[in-house]
């Protein structure tokens, strides 16, 4: 394998380990209690707190802020956790740049918010450092719940149910929980193995059994599952990957990102992982971004991203668009995947210019040729076959605003389920809600 590697332009080594070790270093730097407490002081504590209402999980960004600025971080954790059990991570992760920093009233007065991503990593993480787990478990109810799926949504509703009485069986399809949080996202926003440290502190509720290795429709039925268990929560994420639908695209080198992501979160020597001299990835999300800036990390040369669209419509965020271009990667709009070109490994990729009219994305006829020995596809992912009998939306399961779907006793949550957006924090909130009306759908 090393050698068409060689022979293509794609090697390990590019840069040397102590280089790339910095280069994945903490890409928000944590706060001290200083820099925390400064950070605090400027906030104006609104009354009706326009972060709050941009917040998915609602969390009370005032309150926990004012618990900061008291000199009190682990109840300003506790605030922020009743909302978010997965706060720790969201606070890495969320796009607070369009979500509650965009909303808050500095940002509107002076064109800088309150750092609240930071700030509630710094209470968290304050939280999680004392190795105390601020929740109890009621009395047990006698019932017992399957969730199929370890990533935010599934672990949210799992500690919501156990904290509730509940028993709680967490199957998932990979070796270890986490989902993205674990196998999806920049190393350089999850540093110090964070996503699997948050699930080990979890999981301390009790009340909650793992069970690795198994996928819904494999080793899994719904129907034996509705037999086993009082309700199910299904938490499967989207596990199908789309086609570029380009001649070439099954050429040695073209991946899909989200496989080379997880590569790079589970390698234990990043420096061995080898990278194209030219990478190019086609897509215009996060996944797109993370892609990139990582290939441009290990030491690529020359990373592009080449979106079919214009910047404005793009997934990523603008902060994210500025972090790849600041780390060298070039982005490209109105440009889409035609072929890739190459004697069975890829060695160059054609794009076609395009049009948008109506919504509609069309070619214009006009082409340009990049220099690519590795393409990643970030195109967006699928629902992976269909459960049994659960009715879909949009190639997503159907569920109500509590995350019931078509199916008596099935829930779900997560990218899996249909409306919502893809994110962490949209999810952890889905696996919440959903929690709640699980219980009190078994306590009648």
């Amino acid at each position: 394998m090393a050698s068409s590697h060689q022979a293509s332009g794609i090697q390990a080594g590019r840069l040397a380990a102590a280089d790339i070790a910095d280069n994945f270093g903490d890409l928000h730097p944590a706060y001290d209690a200083h820099e925390a407490a400064v950070a605090a002081d400027r906030c104006y504590f609104c009354y009706d707190a326009p972060c709050m209402t941009a917040c998915p999980t609602s969390i009370d960004i005032p309150q926990f802020i004012r618990e900061i600025q008291a000199g009190h971080p682990s109840s300003a954790a506790k605030t922020i956790l009743d909302q978010n059990i997965l706060g720790g991570m969201c606070a890495r992760v969320c796009p607070t740049e369009t979500l509650c920093e965009e909303a808050c009233v500095r940002e509107a007065a002076e064109g800088k918010p309150v750092e609240i991503g930071r700030l509630q990593r710094f209470a968290t993480d304050t939280l999680m450092e004392k190795d105390v787990h601020p929740y109890s478990r009621a009395a047990s109810t006698g019932k017992k719940v399957a969730v199929v799926g370890a990533g935010p949504a599934g672990l949210s509703a799992a500690h919501r149910l156990a904290m509730l009485g509940h028993d709680v069986v967490v199957y998932d399809a990979k070796a270890k929980a986490g989902g993205l949080n674990e196998f999806g996202i920049a190393a350089y926003k999850s540093t110090e193995n964070f996503a699997a440290r948050e699930v080990d502190w979890l999981l301390k509720i009790g009340g909650i059994t793992m069970d690795y290795g198994k996928k819904l429709d494999a080793e899994l039925s719904l129907d034996g599952l509705k037999s086993d268990y009082d309700a199910v929560f299904l938490s499967i994420g989207l596990a199908g990957v789309n086609a570029l639908r380009a001649a070439g695209e099954d050429m040695d080198g073209v991946r899909d990102a989200v496989n080379f992501i997880e590569e790079l979160r589970q390698a234990e020597d990043l420096s061995a992982l080898p990278v194209g001299r030219n990478v190019v990835v086609i897509g215009g999300g996060m996944t797109a971004v993370d892609a990139a800036v990582q290939s441009k990390l290990l030491g690529a040369e020359n990373v592009t991203i080449a979106y079919r669209r214009d910047r404005d419509a793009m997934g990523a965020s603008r902060f994210e668009q500025d972090l790849a271009a600041s780390k060298g990667v070039t982005l490209m709009f109105n440009v889409m995947p035609k072929a890739i070109h190459g004697d069975g490994a890829a060695a160059e990729i054609e794009l076609e210019y395009t049009k948008v009219e109506d919504g509609r994305v069309s070619g214009t006829g006009e082409t340009i040729r990049l220099a690519a020995e590795q393409v990643y596809k970030a195109i967006g992912q699928s629902l992976e076959g269909q459960p049994d009998a659960v009715e879909l939306e949009g190639g997503k399961i159907m569920v109500d605003a509590t995350g019931r779907t078509s199916v008596a006793n099935v829930w779900a949550g997560g990218d899996c389920a249909s409306g919502g957006e893809d994110l962490t924090v949209t999810a952890v909130a889905e696996g919440r809600d959903a929690a709640m009306d699980i219980h009190a759908s078994l306590m009648g």
